[in-house]
This record gives structure tokens, sequence and C-alpha cells, in this order.
């Protein structure tokens, strides 16, 4: 590895309206991977392709970089690979001039007739045809016929591609503009990239990507191909089929160190049997050579199980600062004082910082918010003999935790019933649902008047429900 003030690893994501969880990985491992040498991560925005280059995408990365805690004085940049235009053709212009490359006016159909129809990739037909720039007239790179082009690879050792397979490959299309292959390798030449840190569905461009690196006179790069992420089926992570846009995680209420934790454990581990590690020990502890090459799952139950010890490691003032944005925008008005009694309560038991809001709200409304599947499975039996007697019960209870439990322990024994089973008909009634904060202290904190009021209101539609 070079020395540690010379390493410049970069970033480079494209604009695609959502910043990807193995993006974001990526990310995390380039930044880990700069800062524990001393060295520096630069970031590039890949915004080339006009369809995607947005001004709001390119802000999305940004702000998504920054919620992971990789904000503006982390790195170098951003630079735009857009702005680079001039420098790349100037490239590909050499690399003609050199001999390096050529032009080819064949077209898909006619490569593919010459195969007779087989998938075999470009066959060299333009090679020595001379042709000069035109319109429709690709450039592409002359690879070498014969040896092997070996990549340094800190995870996978030294893979070696046999030069012979390396179709010639285009760097410009008919219309001037270069691909990505070699704008990619003349950016990360000019800008003095030493490592790039990225995902293994690049493996099979780093060959050619290197031999560019070679023909414009420059030391290729070390590269780290990192595994891919995979779902619960070992299925590549797809946006069309699974969650993977990390703003869908964090308008859930997943925590940025959470996640950040989370996203560092895919393909590697900490020593000792631990998963939840302080970011300044994995920063030190972290090796891009010690990530494993076997696909990383992505387990969201997982990474929901993290978030909830980072929850509960909160204070408490941090955690309704947390809440405070998801409350903020909940169809009803949140008064301060009562949350505060609500808040401990609700932080031992949420997942995501999104699930405050119906757990909480029965306190803020005028009514419960019935869940009518909750309703359709408490309210039966003796569901309304068991209102009525809680109601009774609680007419004149000293309003305070215990007393409200004892009394109803005493409502279940009468009617043959646990605890469990006789409280479900009044959670319903008090607060909508069959699940949510601990009972009795919900109730204590509502009061007797709003319980009472709830109750009775229960035991009316259970009456005109049944007709009587």
């Amino acid at each position: 590895m070079s020395s540690a003030s010379s390493i410049r690893v970069r970033f480079a994501p494209s604009p695609t309206g959502m910043f990807h969880v193995g993006g974001a990985r990526s990310a995390l491992f380039n930044w880990v991977m700069a800062k524990q040498s001393g060295g520096t991560l630069v970031l590039r925005i890949e915004d080339t392709d006009a369809s995607r280059n947005k001004p709001e995408w390119t802000e999305g990365i940004i702000r998504a970089l920054a919620w992971l805690g990789i904000d503006g004085e982390e790195y170098e940049g951003p630079y735009f690979q857009s702005a680079n235009a001039d420098r790349h053709r100037e490239a590909a212009t050499r690399l003609r001039e050199q001999g390096r490359a050529y032009y080819c006016d064949c077209t898909r159909e006619d490569v593919v007739a010459r195969a007779d129809g087989q998938s075999r990739g470009y066959d060299g037909y333009c090679r020595d045809r001379g042709l000069e720039p035109g319109p429709g007239r690709a450039l592409r790179f002359r690879t070498p016929d014969e040896g092997q082009t070996a990549v340094v690879d800190l995870l996978r050792g030294k893979p070696e591609f046999d030069n012979a397979v390396l179709e010639d490959f285009v760097i410009a299309r008919g219309d001037g503009s270069v691909t990505f292959l070699l704008a990619n390798a003349v950016d990360d030449i000019s800008q003095g990239i030493t490592h790039v840190v990225r995902g293994e569905e690049h493996l099979p461009n780093a060959p050619k990507q290197q031999l560019l690196w070679e023909a414009l006179g420059a030391e290729p790069p070390v590269w780290a191909h990192v595994p891919v992420i995979v779902n619960e089926k070992r299925q590549k992570l797809s946006k069309r089929r699974d969650k993977v846009a990390l703003e869908d995680y964090r308008a859930e209420g997943y925590l940025a160190e959470a996640m950040r934790n989370y996203l560092m454990l895919l393909g590697w581990a900490p020593s000792g049997d631990r998963e939840i590690v302080p970011w300044d020990e994995i920063v030190e502890e972290f090796r891009i050579e010690d990530v494993n090459t076997s696909p990383a799952f992505f387990d969201v139950k997982k990474l929901r199980a993290f978030n909830g010890e980072y929850i509960r490691a909160l204070s408490a003032d941090e955690f309704a600062a947390a809440c405070l944005p998801f409350l903020e925008d909940a169809p009803f008005e949140v008064d301060p004082a009562v949350f505060a009694e609500l808040a401990p309560l609700a932080q031992t038991r949420v997942g995501v910082l999104a699930e405050i809001v119906p757990m909480v709200d029965f306190a803020f409304l005028d009514e419960p918010a019935f869940d009518e599947a909750s309703w359709t499975k408490a309210m039966k039996g003796p569901a309304a003999e068991i209102l009525a007697a809680a109601e009774e019960a609680y007419r004149d209870a000293p309003w305070e935790t215990d007393e409200l439990k004892t009394r109803l322990e005493q409502v279940g024994a009468a009617h043959g019933l646990k605890l469990g089973k006789a409280q479900a008909p009044v959670r319903v009634a008090v607060t909508g649902r069959t699940v949510g904060l601990p009972l009795f202290e919900s109730l204590e904190i509502l009061g007797r008047e709003r319980t009472l009021a709830r109750i009775a209101a229960a035991r009316a539609r259970l009456a005109a429900a049944s007709g009587s």
C-alpha cells in the first residue's frame, strides 16, 4: 500500500434519483480507509449521462453522505465528471494518434451477423481499415492480442485476465462523447487516485480500465472489489424488487449511527463476538483486506434490531429530539409535557422512529384511531362485561399504575381470565390497538376522565353492534 500521505481514494456515484445502500457501504469503506491512513477521500459525481444530470439528484447524494457523517469537511470535492469533457476528448485523440485506438463503423447487427448470431463480442473487423472520424463511427481501444492483464486487488489477490478474450471496447461514441471507461480512467489519473474501492460487479471492467491507465502513461491504482449485497433469497439487491434507497430508511426513522454500523458489517466483522461497535473503534480496526469476498446478506430484520439498540442507547433528551420530526408531521398536536411522560415507555419499544406516531397518538387524539382488526380480535366473548366491570372499578380507584393494574386483575379473576386476556378489550377501547405502550402507565398518563369516556364509548359501540 502507498504511504499514508499519498493515499487518495475516490467515491464516484452516478445520480440516479436515490442513494443505494450498496453505494452507501462503498462510501463508508472508502471514507474509513482514507481516515485511518491519513489520506484523502475524493468525491466525484459521474454526471455525464444527460438523462441523469439533475441538480436535485446530486444534492440527494450529498445529503445522504452528510447524514452518514461524510459531510463536506470529510472529502475533497465534489468534482463533476462533466466538467472534464475536454480532457476526456483529448485523451481519446491521443490514444488514436498513438495507434492504441481506431475508428469503427460496425453496427451491432453487423457484429452479430459476422458471428452467425452468436454472442462472441466484437471481432476487431475495423482494426486495420484506417477509418477516419465520421458520423456513426465509434472509437475503439485496441486491446493486446497476447498475454494477460493482472489486476492487483486487496481482497482477491492478483486475478489475471487473458487479453485475447478482451474485445476492443468503445471509448468514444459516434457523436464524439466518451464512455464511462475512458472518462473514469482520465479523471482518476488527473485527480491522483491511488486506490479504488467499489462493488465486485465492476471487476470485469478493471482490466480494461487498467489497460487505459497504462496506455495513458500512468501507474494503475490498487483495486478493492467488495462483495455484492444480496437479499434473503440471495439475489443481488435490486431497486425494482427490494428496498434499497438510503433515503427510505432515513424516512422510516433509522438512525444514521445504526445504519453506518450495520453497513460496515456487510462483508467485514470486528474482532470478538460483537456487532454493535462504537464508530471510533470501527475506524481503528477496519482493514479493507479483511473484507470477505462472499455475497453479503442485507438483513432488514437485523438492521431493525441494530436500530432498536441504538435508539435505546439514546438519552431521554436525544430520543425526544429524534422523534420530533416525526411528531411534527403527525395529524395531531403534541403536548410536550405529556410526551415527556410517554417517551421513556416508547423508547424501549420502537424499532424505528416512525413508530412513535401510532404508539402515542391515543394520548393526543380526541378519540382513539381504531385498528379494526384489533377491535375484532379483542371485542368478543366477555368483552362487554369486562369493559363494564373495568369502568365501574376505575371510577373510584386511586389513579396510579399499580392500583389500576390490581383493579383490572380483580375484574379478570371474577370472569375467570388472566390479566393478559382481561386487559385486551380495555387496551383497544382506550388506545385503539392490541399492541402498544404498557397499558396501566398509559392509563395513568391519559387520566381518569378520558379513560372512562373511552371505555364507555367502546361499550356503546358494542351494544349498537349487538342491537341491545
